[in-house]
């Protein structure tokens, strides 16, 4: 039986941000239908990590490999219209376009702009307060409909592969709750997830793959449910004496 190509291999990947080399070496792979997350302390390269497989950051070497074609060295823009999306830390909306014109800025990269409004109302129906806020301002909304927002924008560019950084930061728990729902959710409905993540407990409960990062290095790699009984990932990221 053949295998299954991965949605995205990153092999050797090492990249520098400014004078630190933030990322050294990193293999690392997502399989078609699965949450995998990155877990990591602050510092550790994550978000390094996202932003180069997305465009932001051009890698120094190595090759970031998206359904079995080469995509370092694209432009950020070409990467989603292929099909890669990213949520970026700290959500970054448009604080000056209401609610629904930041939604529809997420469908510049779309290859075509039939079932816009099926895709909206898709939204909303996760986000039923992104609904009631439609005409509002993005700047004006809490942090978690920020977050919420966000999501939904990365969402109306229809990804194959949704690159989720930090989606639980600064949320209140019963947030990160609800926003992990939504998350299997819309893994459950196909869309394939890398989910960088500090909340290591909600993180490796959805994900079915985990890798952990150490000062730019993968320091261990195993499914999620193993790395869930790891003593080293139990005493660092799982509060366990």
């Amino acid at each position: 039986m053949a295998a299954t190509t991965p949605v995205l291999a990153v092999k050797n990947l090492e990249t520098w941000y400014g004078p630190v080399n933030a990322i050294k070496g990193i293999n690392l792979e997502v399989q078609p239908g699965r949450i995998v997350t990155v877990l990591g302390a602050n510092g550790a390269g994550k978000t390094t990590l996202l932003n180069t497989i997305a465009g932001v950051i051009d890698p120094f070497k190595g090759s970031i490999n998206y359904k079995g074609q080469a995509i370092h060295g694209q432009d950020p823009d070409q990467v989603a219209r292929g099909g890669v999306v990213l949520v970026p830390e700290g959500r970054q909306v448009f604080p000056f376009l209401s609610v629904r014109e930041n939604l529809m800025m997420g469908t510049f990269a779309r290859a075509g702009r039939e079932h816009l409004e099926a895709d909206l109302a898709r939204v909303f129906a996760w986000f039923p307060r992104l609904l009631e806020r439609q005409d509002q301002h993005g700047g004006l909304l809490s942090g978690g409909e920020q977050q919420m927002l966000a999501i939904g924008r990365a969402l109306m560019g229809r990804p194959t592969l949704l690159l989720l950084d930090e989606p639980s930061m600064g949320l209140a728990p019963v947030l990160v709750e609800q926003i992990f729902q939504i998350i299997q959710d819309i893994n459950k409905q196909g869309t394939t997830i890398l989910l960088v993540e500090q909340n290591a407990l909600m993180a490796l409960a959805v994900a079915h793959r985990g890798y952990v990062l150490q000062t730019g290095q993968i320091v261990l790699n195993d499914t999620a449910e193993a790395l869930q009984t790891n003593e080293t990932v139990q005493k660092a990221y799982l509060g366990v004496e």
